[in-house]
């Protein structure tokens, strides 16, 4: 059976990343007419948002939409989470809006760093509520990556990267 033929980088099935919205996977490549225009479209399947996105295929480059991430870059991500959580003496605000901006340019070290300086243990200070949105947003966006890179359940990554947190904590103690 031949290889589906690939299209600004991309194949029918491939799973890919939209960077505001996390891994979605490729389920149709579809033509429409805009004005008089006509376009061949990515069609992006988020299976658990129950979102599906159109992507013109000329646009993939401009919108940041990228291949998963290897196996070596999913590593460095666990071990940027084991690393000592950074955070910055400035005003909530600005932190919110550079954490959002970390989430929402789908890069996978930079999801890894929100997850590592959001965490909160048992013994830490309560997060305040637009924290652990913020922390849960970056947590499954990383989650959703994780599983489909090491071709694993969601459950089982989410295991995976509760234990590197948690080895993080004891190694603090």
């Amino acid at each position: 059976m031949a290889k589906a033929k690939k299209i600004a980088g991309f194949s029918l099935n491939d799973y890919v990343v939209y960077p505001s919205h996390g891994v979605g996977k490729i389920v149709a490549v579809e033509e429409q007419e805009v004005l008089e225009v006509k376009l061949e479209l990515f069609v992006i399947d988020f299976e658990k948002d129950k979102m599906t996105l159109r992507v013109p295929t000329a646009k993939v480059e401009s919108v940041g939409l990228r291949s998963l991430s290897t196996p070596e870059l999913v590593a460095k991500a666990m071990t940027t989470l084991k690393g000592r959580a950074r955070v910055k003496r400035a005003m909530w605000s600005r932190r919110a809006q550079e954490y959002e901006a970390k989430i929402n340019s789908g890069d996978l070290l930079s999801i890894a760093e929100v997850v590592r300086d959001l965490h909160r243990n048992d013994e830490q200070r309560e997060q305040s509520y637009s924290e652990r949105q913020l922390y849960e947003a970056a947590l499954e966006r990383l989650t959703r990556e994780v599983a489909v890179v090491n071709n694993v359940d969601e459950s089982r990554a989410t295991e995976e990267i509760g234990e590197v947190l948690l080895s993080r904590v004891v190694a603090a103690a």
